[in-house]
């Protein structure tokens, strides 16, 4: 019999669609505006991928949202931490917030839980820990097990930019049914980053090396190490805007996705501009700045729209790493069609040839996304891009 030990953050991710740069701290906030727990579902995803050996598996994990549910609902024979979590004594607990209850549970649930079930799964010497979260859930899994156990993680979270993580849950499942089944039997030391969300949410970005976590040695299945832009971009980045600011469309609105690239067609307009948020613009002027998803969505509803994304460096992603404000309902409502994808040449061949990468919620959306694309390069400068899921 294998074992594997299962670890979800049940509130990563969540103060990513509701505009909060992250949940660290927040996760009151995000309930109050409105956010839905998916930790949950995205290692569901992950799990699911094992069930082709689930008579020959035994999933090490705790009661409750942190993995006893989702691996009792998919019919894994469990083996439960004895002791309680300080934050998960109970699935009713809820958070009062000026004066009324939170809509839903809140687990609250924290950096110590997280260690605490992650120094039990090394005592119990699982084959695996997969993990659900983002860099703060893989930062709090390296200061518990450092390199003495063997990782996979779920990309849950808003900021991912650690490349211990899948490219998306079914990977994570396929990467770590390699590794229990002996088809992948090596490993490789991976970095554990992470950045301070209040810095972060007051747009100063800092990136901090933590440590690094063993992960099966199998690339194709998780995604890069985040780059930041490089400076000699920048001229690039103003023909870019350039471009797109001559070809946009009157009485049509503009949402202008995260990024330093897309932060370029801003600084053109002379409108502000929310580095790591989501902006509307109308007839190149500023309609509202750092929308959450239903903001945005409200605002947009049966109007001519279209979506100008760039790509995260590194990693290629469009939509899944630190932009969840673009739900999969307001993707929907612009339609595939009116996305513009805007990228340096220097990102694009950083990739070496690898497609531009999508990871929402919504697989059916992820799907339907891939093909085909024409990315502004500069200034009448078009570069067609394979997007995939995958």
């Amino acid at each position: 019999m294998k074992k594997i030990g299962l670890i979800v953050n049940p509130i990563a991710g969540m103060g990513g669609s509701v505009g909060l740069k992250g949940t660290d701290n927040a996760a009151a906030e995000a309930f109050r505006r409105g956010a839905i727990p998916r930790a949950g579902d995205r290692a569901k995803a992950a799990l699911s991928e094992l069930l082709s050996m689930k008579e020959e598996l035994f999933v090490y994990t705790c009661q409750g949202s942190m993995g006893g549910d989702i691996a009792g609902e998919l019919g894994f024979r469990t083996v439960m931490k004895p002791e309680a979590l300080d934050g998960l004594n109970s699935v009713d607990k809820r958070a009062s917030m000026d004066g009324g209850m939170l809509p839903g549970p809140l687990f609250r649930t924290g950096a110590a839980d997280t260690k605490s079930l992650a120094e039990w799964l090394l005592k119990e010497e699982v084959d695996l820990i997969l993990f659900a979260g983002g860099d703060g859930t893989a930062r709090d899994v390296y200061q518990a097990v450092e390199l003495s156990a063997c990782c996979v993680g779920i990309p849950a979270g808003v900021k991912i930019h650690s490349p211990v993580y899948a490219k998306n849950p079914k990977a994570a499942g396929q990467l770590a049914l390699l590794w229990l089944t002996g088809k992948v039997s090596m490993t490789r030391e991976e970095e554990v980053l992470d950045i301070d969300e209040e810095q972060y949410r007051r747009e100063q970005i800092n990136t901090r090396l933590y440590g690094y976590l063993k992960i099966p040695k199998e690339r194709s299945f998780t995604q890069n190490r985040k780059a930041p832009t490089p400076l000699s971009d920048a001229a690039a980045i103003d023909s870019i805007a350039c471009e797109m600011v001559r070809q946009m469309e009157p009485d049509t609105f503009y949402i202008i996705g995260a990024g330093t690239t897309t932060r370029g067609v801003m600084e053109i307009l002379g409108l502000k501009n929310t580095l790591i948020g989501v902006d509307l613009v109308y007839n190149k002027k500023l309609m509202a700045n750092d929308l959450g998803g239903s903001e945005l969505l409200s605002l947009i509803k049966g109007k001519k729209a279209k979506l100008v994304v760039t790509i995260t460096g590194g990693q290629g992603f469009l939509f899944g790493r630190g932009n969840q404000q673009l739900t999969p309902e307001v993707i929907r409502e612009v339609g595939k069609e009116n996305i513009i994808i805007l990228a340096t040449k220097t990102k694009l061949a950083a990739l070496s040839g690898r497609p531009l990468l999508v990871d929402t919620y919504d697989e059916e959306l992820n799907r339907s996304l891939c093909g085909y694309y024409r990315a502004i390069a500069g200034c009448g400068e078009i570069i067609v891009c394979k997007v995939s899921d995958h």
